[in-house]
């Protein structure tokens, strides 16, 4: 039986995917790990850990972890980081800036890349980074 959720897939299948993809799958990452956190900080209302995780999620909320990792980020996250800011996107939300946004898609982007590379290890340590 084929493990889908421990998907990995070669940095040459991972370099082809667009940075909209990549962004897609570290969306879904990012969202998981911080539900996961939020679930055993002790808070046990639905309605509570939905409006902590929303907030989490955001695109400013990003962009500011974003901010936390930048500076921790190696040559090569760095590169998927810009490719992923760089993505041609359609639409834009009303409730971000262009500037929020791009660097939100590229901090997906970034969790995108390192989960389907299998570098648990590492998003695990980016995310402390974020949390802490």
């Amino acid at each position: 039986m084929q493990d889908f959720l421990h998907t990995t897939l070669s940095k040459n299948e991972i370099l082809e995917m667009s940075s909209l993809g990549l962004a897609h799958v570290g969306d879904a990452v990012f969202e998981l790990m911080v539900r996961a956190n939020l679930s055993k900080s002790g808070v046990r209302k639905v309605k509570e850990l939905h409006k902590n995780t929303v907030s989490s999620v955001s695109a400013s909320a990003q962009e500011a972890a974003a901010s936390k990792i930048l500076p921790s980020l190696t040559e090569e996250e760095h590169d998927v980081f810009l490719r992923g800011r760089n993505a041609k996107v359609n639409t834009l939300p009303k409730h971000a800036s262009p500037e929020t946004y791009h660097t939100a898609t590229a901090f997906e982007a970034l969790f995108g890349y390192l989960y389907l590379l299998g570098r648990y290890e590492r998003l695990n340590e980016l995310f402390g980074m974020i949390i802490e």
